[in-house]
């Protein structure tokens, strides 16, 4: 079978994953914990092979068996749905605080169908497949835990390769899928930070050590720090996300705490240790000047994605056999978005690539962002993601059984 008759098949698919995926975004769960969500993923690929749980989060790895032996190629797909209050007006929209406003639920559909894809033509797998159903990739380290448990290793053997699929609702061309190789997407982590210092009246500023002074020139200085020390060329950003100080009822009330919240992206080992340094450092001083301390706490963050480059010839190749040309584009630059993908890619090569699914031809642009709580995606390219995922499968397992 060619690729090309491939994605024709996956054509076929285009009613029953995007149904599934429309159920999906009715039920979007959050974290780490998606009993819905992986119920609903599972019952759409029973009968394909062997599914094994994680016994601690809602994960799971699919095990398709090709009937020729060989080695085992990943197929990772996340699930987890946003904290964000759906305002889309879709007549499928979530109503239960929660959104698939970064295309997860699109993710889970691609997976499913390819998963389809490679068991129809199992008997044409040099090898096996595993099929990743992950949660918790928006910052709960999902991928870690799946493969701390060894959800990766079903098949008897370490994956020789990885792909996976992130759709963007804006910037990117429907249907356009675009990778590179070498890294793709930053190290991405949070700050959190509280100054503590002593609560009194408003009007008698002088008989209390007010936090929220402290809070304002750190939020400041921050970003002049990050200006000012490091280099443009290896890009680093710190950008607050929350503020917690006071009592919104209240004007009258020194608060004896302020505290706020950053993301910090990077995209080298010596950044993530020395913006972390630095801006602690920074952080403290300033509460000292204000005769106040603080806590500055880095939760466990992500790691740098990094594709490798034979990975990504081979997506390109393999996308152009499998939709023609004007399908793939190379890009010039890496994102500062996060992404767990980057555990996986550090255990064995392979590639991430985005897939356009903007909702509209012209001004993508001007398009709600992933994450918006405006976010939209054609998922009339799910197919194609599908037909890409089972191609890459096919293609590499192919290539290690001619070696």
């Amino acid at each position: 079978m060619t690729y090309k008759a491939l994605a024709e098949e996956a054509s076929q698919y285009l009613a029953v994953v995007q149904g599934i995926r429309r159920e999906l975004h009715q039920i979007p769960e959050f974290g780490l914990q998606l009993p819905k969500t992986l119920e609903r993923v599972l019952a759409s690929v029973e009968g394909l092979g062997e599914i094994h749980r994680s016994p601690t989060i809602s994960g799971a790895s699919l095990h398709i068996k090709g009937a020729k032996p060989g080695p085992t190629v990943l197929l990772r797909c996340d699930l987890d749905a946003l904290a964000v209050t759906e305002d889309t007006g879709l007549p499928y929209a979530s109503t239960n605080g929660y959104m698939h406003a970064c295309g997860h639920d699109l993710h889970a559909a691609i997976g499913i169908g390819a998963a389809h894809l490679l068991r129809t033509h199992a008997d044409q797998l040099n090898g096996d497949v595993v099929v990743f159903f992950q949660p918790g990739e928006e910052g709960h380290g999902g991928a870690d835990i799946m493969l701390e448990e060894n959800l990766h290793l079903v098949s008897g053997s370490k994956p020789i390769a990885a792909y996976g699929i992130h759709v963007f609702s804006q910037r990117i061309p429907r249907g356009v899928f675009t990778t590179k190789p070498g890294p793709l997407m930053a190290s991405a982590g949070d700050m959190l930070v509280t100054f503590h210092g002593k609560g009194g009246h408003g009007s008698s500023p002088w008989m209390a050590k007010d936090p929220n002074s402290a809070l304002i020139e750190a939020m400041s200085a921050l970003q002049t720090m990050v200006t000012k020390s490091f280099d443009v060329f290896d890009p680093v950003v710190v950008n607050i996300g929350w503020i917690s100080a006071g009592d919104p009822h209240t004007t009258n009330v020194i608060p004896e705490t302020a505290s706020f919240g950053a993301t910090i992206r990077t995209f080298s080992a010596l950044n993530f240790e020395r913006v972390r340094r630095l801006a602690k450092q920074l952080v403290e001083n300033i509460a000292e000047g204000f005769g106040l301390t603080a806590t500055v706490e880095f939760p466990p963050s992500s790691q740098v994605l990094i594709n490798d480059a034979g990975a990504v010839d081979r997506v390109e190749r393999v996308a152009n056999e499998t939709f023609g040309a004007g399908r793939f584009s190379r890009m010039e630059f890496p994102i500062l978005g996060g992404e767990d993908m980057a555990s996986i890619l550090k255990e064995m090569p392979g590639a991430f690539v985005f897939l356009g699914a903007a909702t509209a031809d012209h001004d993508i642009d001007q398009l709600a962002a992933n994450h918006s709580n405006k976010a939209t995606f054609d998922d009339s390219v799910i197919p194609d993601g599908c037909a890409l995922l089972a191609a890459l499968a096919i293609d590499t397992l192919n290539e290690a059984a001619a070696s």
